[in-house]
Parts: C-alpha cells; sequence; structure tokens
C-alpha cells in the first residue's frame, strides 16, 4: 500500500503526463485527468487505491472549484440575464430531473432484474445528468470566438444556472436519503438548517469580511493574505460540514463572500493555481472509480445511458431554447454544446453513491456514461456547424443570406478598410477613417452590438473574419487593408491564412497583448503587429519625458524611432517574481544582465567570438562604470563589466554560461 507522500507523488506525475498527452491533441486537460485516473485506478493497472487519501483530495478539489463558483456569483450578471438563466435554464434543470426520473422509471418496467431504482435515486439522478460541463464548453467556445454570439449566451445561462442549482440539490439529496416516515419534515428540517446557517454566514459574514481582509491586506503580505484565503474557505466548508450539510455550499457561500469586496479580482488570481491543481486531482479520483471490467460485461447498458441522456437533453434543451424564440440554428447549436454530462454531475453521483441511495453497479455504470459523453463533447462541438447545416435548411439559408447581405453592403465600395472586431477599438478607427473620408467594412459577432451600430449608422455585418466566406463577402479582393482589433493570436492566424490566399498582397495590421506572438504573426503575413503592452510603454515614457521637460518634437521622434525599428528596443523585459508565469513562458523574450568577475570565461574576447546570437541571444547593451559603452561585434569585454542580454528563457541561460563559464 501506498504512503500519502507516494501516492500525492504518483497522481501528481500521472496528472502531468495526462494533461501533456490531451494537450498535444489540442483536448481540454480534464479528459486526460478522468482518463489517468481511469488507467492507474484499482480496476485498471491498480497503480492507486480509493482509500481515504484519495477521498480528502477530492473533497479540497470540490471545495475549491465551488469557492471559485461562489467568487463568480454576481447579481448584476444574474439581473442582466434574468431571462436566460432563471427562464431558459430554469426549464432545463427542471425538466431534465422530471425525465431521468420518467427514463428511470422506464427502464424498471422493461429491464426490472437489472435496473431497479427508487424515485428518491432517479431524482438525485436527474440533478446528475442535468449538470453540463461548464469547464469545457467554456473553453471550446472561447477558442471559437463564439462567447458572444447568440447562441453562446444561451449557453452560458443556462450553465450559470446549473451552477446555481448544485446548492440546492446538495441539500435536498442528503435529505432525500434519509428513510424517515415523514418525508416533508426531514427536507423541512434541512432546508432550515440550511437556511439558518446562509443567513448566519450571510448576514455576520458580510459585515466581518471586508474588515478582516482590510486588515489583513494592511499588513502588506503576500503570504498572510495567502493563509487568510485558504483559513475563510475551509472554515467555512467546515461550519456547513458540522451543520450536517455539505462542504462545498459551505465553500460557495465563502466565494460569495468575497465576490462583494473589492479584493474578488486578487483573490481570484490567488486562488486559480490551487483550484485547477485539486480540481485535476478530483478528476483523477473521480476516473479511479469506474470499473471497466464492469463497464465491458454490461457495454450495451453503458452504450443506452450515454446515447439515451445525451439525446435526451440535446432534444430538450434544443425545443426548449426554441420555445424561448431563438432561431432553429441557435437552438441546435446550443442543444448539441450542452448535452453532454458536467463536472458537478459528478460531485452529485458521488454524494447519490455515498449515501447509498443508487445500487453501485448503476453508479459504475452511470460514471461511465458520463466520462464517455464528456470525452465526445470536443468532437462534437468541433462538428456542430456541419451538424446543424445537415438538420436545418433555414439555417443553411440563414448563413448564405447573411453572406449575401455583407456582398450586397460591400459590393460598391472599394479601397476600403475591413475591420475584424467592431468592440471599442474597432468603433475607434471606423471614427477615425470616416473623419478621414476612407471607406470601411466590419465585422462583428456580437449580434446586439450590430444592430445598434448599424442603427447609428455606421458599416458593420453580422460575420465571423475567421472565415473565408466571410472575408470574401466583405470585398477582401477590392479592399486597401485589413484590421484585426481584437487581440486572439489563434484567431489573428485563421485570418491570415485566409488573406494570404484570397489576396496575399493585402495589407493586415494586427493588435496583439504583447510582443510574444509577434514573430508568429509577422511569419503568418501580418504586414503589422501592435503590442499593447509596448504601446502602452511608449506612451507612458513620452508622457515621462515631455513632465521632465524634454521637448515635444525629441519625444515623437524617439517614439517614432521606436517604432521604426520594429520595437526592438523595447522587445522583452526583466522579469520579476511578480511575473506570474505560464504554459509558453520559456518562449518569452526578455532581458537579463550578466555582471563578469574575474576569471569569467568572456573576459578578453569580443562580441563576436562569443557566438551569442548562435544561440538565440542577443547584447542589447554593455556598461562598463557608470556609464555604457557601444556593443558592437569589435566590443572586447573586462572585468566588472555588466552585459546586458536580450532572447528567450534557455537562450539567456546558455548565453550566460559562455559568458562566464571558467
Amino acid at each position: 500500500m501506498l504512503s500519502g507522500l507516494e501516492l500525492t507523488i504518483l497522481l501528481l506525475g500521472s496528472a502531468v503526463l495526462g494533461v501533456v498527452a490531451f494537450r498535444s491533441f489540442h483536448l481540454p486537460p480534464m479528459l486526460g485527468y478522468l482518463v489517468v485516473g481511469i488507467l492507474i485506478g484499482p480496476h485498471a493497472l491498480g497503480f492507486a487505491e480509493d482509500n481515504a487519501t484519495t477521498h480528502a483530495l477530492a473533497e479540497f478539489g470540490v471545495v475549491f472549484l465551488m469557492f471559485s463558483i461562489g467568487l463568480e456569483f454576481s447579481l448584476p450578471k444574474l439581473t442582466a440575464m434574468r431571462h436566460i438563466v432563471f427562464g431558459l435554464g430554469m426549464a432545463q434543470v427542471l425538466l431534465t430531473i422530471a425525465a431521468t426520473m420518467l427514463f428511470g422509471w422506464v427502464l424498471a418496467l422493461v429491464l426490472p432484474h437489472v435496473i431497479n431504482i427508487s424515485w428518491q435515486a432517479a431524482f438525485a439522478l436527474g440533478g446528475a445528468l442535468t449538470m453540463s460541463s461548464t469547464a469545457i464548453v467554456s473553453k471550446l467556445l472561447t477558442e471559437r470566438l463564439e462567447l458572444e454570439t447568440e447562441h453562446g449566451r444561451r449557453i452560458i445561462g443556462i450553465l450559470l444556472f446549473q451552477d446555481l442549482a448544485l446548492v440546492p440539490l446538495l441539500i435536498v439529496v442528503p435529505a432525500l436519503a434519509e428513510h424517515s416516515g415523514n418525508l416533508l419534515a426531514t427536507l423541512a428540517w434541512a432546508s432550515g438548517k440550511a437556511i439558518l446557517v446562509l443567513v448566519l454566514l450571510l448576514f455576520f459574514g458580510q459585515k466581518l469580511m471586508r474588515r478582516w481582509f482590510q486588515i489583513v491586506v494592511r499588513r502588506r503580505s503576500q503570504e498572510l493574505f495567502m493563509l487568510n484565503l485558504l483559513l475563510i474557505t475551509l472554515a467555512s466548508a467546515w461550519i456547513t460540514e458540522r451543520a450536517g450539510l455539505s462542504l462545498a455550499l459551505g465553500a460557495f457561500i465563502a466565494g460569495m463572500l468575497i465576490s462583494e469586496t473589492e479584493y474578488k479580482h486578487q483573490v481570484e488570481e490567488d486562488i486559480k493555481s490551487f483550484r485547477d491543481v485539486l480540481l485535476g486531482l478530483f478528476f483523477i479520483t473521480i476516473g479511479m472509480l469506474l470499473n471497466l471490467r464492469l463497464v465491458i460485461e454490461h457495454w450495451w447498458l453503458v452504450l443506452l445511458l450515454l446515447i439515451g441522456p445525451v439525446f435526451l437533453k440535446f432534444v430538450l434543451i434544443a425545443a426548449l431554447a426554441k420555445l424561448f424564440r431563438s432561431s432553429t440554428g441557435v437552438a441546435l447549436r446550443t442543444g448539441l454544446a450542452l448535452a453532454q454530462a458536467g463536472e458537478f454531475g459528478f460531485v452529485l453521483l458521488n454524494q447519490a453513491g455515498g449515501l447509498q441511495l443508487v445500487d453501485p453497479l448503476l453508479v459504475q455504470l452511470i460514471l461511465a456514461s458520463m466520462v464517455l459523453s464528456m470525452l465526445a463533447a470536443p468532437f462534437i462541438l468541433a462538428k456542430s456547424d456541419a451538424i446543424v447545416m445537415k438538420l436545418s435548411a433555414n439555417e443553411w439559408m440563414m448563413q448564405s443570406l447573411a453572406l449575401t447581405q455583407i456582398a450586397t453592403r460591400t459590393m460598391a465600395t472599394k479601397k476600403h478598410v475591413i475591420i475584424a472586431g467592431f468592440g471599442r477599438s474597432g468603433q475607434s478607427l471606423a471614427k477615425l477613417l470616416e473623419e478621414e473620408g476612407i471607406g470601411y467594412h466590419a465585422l462583428d459577432l456580437d449580434p446586439d452590438r450590430v444592430s445598434e451600430a448599424r442603427a447609428a449608422g455606421a458599416h458593420v455585418s453580422y460575420g465571423d473574419a475567421s472565415r473565408r466566406e466571410s472575408l470574401v463577402a466583405a470585398g477582401v479582393h477590392r479592399a486597401a487593408a485589413l484590421v484585426i482589433t481584437y487581440a486572439s493570436t489563434p484567431s489573428a492566424l485563421k485570418v491570415l491564412h485566409h488573406v494570404s490566399e484570397l489576396a496575399p498582397t493585402l495589407p493586415v495590421i494586427v493588435r496583439s497583448y504583447d510582443d510574444t506572438d509577434l514573430d508568429k504573426l509577422r511569419a503568418a503575413g501580418a504586414t503589422e503587429v501592435v503590442p499593447e503592452a509596448m504601446e502602452g510603454s511608449l506612451m507612458l515614457a513620452s508622457h515621462a519625458l515631455v513632465m521632465l521637460g524634454v521637448p515635444l518634437r525629441r519625444v515623437v521622434h524617439r517614439v517614432q524611432a521606436s517604432r521604426d525599428e520594429r520595437y526592438a528596443a523595447l522587445r522583452g523585459f526583466f522579469h520579476g517574481v511578480d511575473d506570474a508565469p505560464d504554459a509558453a513562458d520559456h518562449l518569452q523574450v526578455r532581458l537579463h544582465t550578466v555582471a563578469l568577475p574575474e576569471g569569467a570565461k568572456a573576459i578578453g574576447k569580443t562580441l563576436a567570438g562569443l557566438g551569442l546570437p548562435e544561440i538565440g541571444a542577443e547584447v542589447t547593451a554593455v556598461r562598463r562604470g557608470r556609464s555604457g559603452i557601444d556593443a558592437t561585434p569589435e566590443t572586447v569585454l573586462q572585468v566588472g563589466d555588466v552585459v546586458v542580454l536580450r532572447g528567450a528563457a534557455e537562450a539567456i541561460s546558455r548565453a550566460e554560461g559562455r559568458l562566464l563559464q571558467v
């Protein structure tokens, strides 16, 4: 039997391998965690056992997941989306639970010797199956630039209500599991305890939370801030557990309390790493529960439990979306996106299984079907456009009509500018172009924004600039330039790919967050890339120089010179402890200083003789004493010189070795 430390190391190592493998295929890491759990679990390779340690890790994962959901709980957001959230979302949850109970009753009649569940168990399973994966769906919608589309807003609204519905379900399911004579009394007692705890935590907690955070923040200690955050989260979870409720409910309340303070965004950043790691371990433990032998023996039941709920949810959600005045295409896309199971479904299924409300065999079969549905979700979403086109001739006509409308509006224009994205940056650009008498046509995926802007006289159409057909309809062959006003490298690369085929000589200006992807975008065909961080640095520097008395003409000249040099002098920056690393940190251009002590290998050699450019590093400056000297290839380095290097992390490390190695 593995010790606690050995088990933790095994889980972490497996998680790393699983995420790397699934990231390589551009699949959500959550699926990698599930597959890894299945493989190393007691029912497959048997490397890890289902014991108290894995249960504790799983509980921590759920606690921090619910805490992050509580942080996102926003009354203004709910108010703005109330028709979707409390209309479409509530209808989906209630009808899915009712349909699942009916489905379970039918199965019990048809297969009485295989499946025989009570209505309480059917209710718990309905709650589990009604959930969809917020993590998978939101990530895929973001990558496909569909969050602001009509179907994207409906999907997010339904997911939001599902998240909120988990809280009462976590209270009701344990009450149903108590085999007492008076169910109403049991539910009333459980609800009374929940209301009492909620009132105490929300009323007194709301008053104390802000004051307590102010005391902690005044100490100016990041370590203390994190300790306080963990204390509040776990203490709230402990209080609700002692009250006979769930750990997850307490964590959710803690997140709600903090969401109303000014420290919400700082907490979100600090808790993110804890949440993601622990949530990953939670999904591994879920995968460990899956008994592959039982699944193979009852494969036809697994297939039935996969196809049945997925098809049921698709039809139900699509019908409800249509009932709530969505077009056929929007309704079908909403149903396809939400047909799979979700991470909160595992929480409820675990709870139902732990309370012995559902037969262990049925738990295994449903668990397998939920995992398979989540594995299929990315592929269903990737093919959603093709599926919708086949299912709805009307959708094909509407998309064709949209492209025709774009083409009609741009047919008479020549030498115009195509603006991809009509947000704040796109609208500012359009205003400047109008003042200069230059024609433009914008493409945007937010129907409300397009409708309002067109009513105000703007030349904008609903369309996806990353689609070849939209660019052709917008007159890419006749345009003078194309400007991508949103900072999304994957989408920009798609646009550049289509432009290189359709109009290879068309100038394309791309917006980016920083210089990380500058070379990649230039290689893909961007005429100019405008990194926000660099432009901000230039503006900051120019204002500072003017305030210090430097003549405005000289400041303008210096800023223009920096831009003419393609930002070469500003690419890279000195990293510090506050710069949060990310997955591509080793590729980011950075600056690094190296002081040459006596005996360093580079002393007495020229910069050209060191061969630093060969390994991807560049010497931007050399300081000698209190002044700088020209860093030319013929510069001979001396003891005490400070060499400023620029390059990626690996190149910097190798260059430092060449400079210092004795």
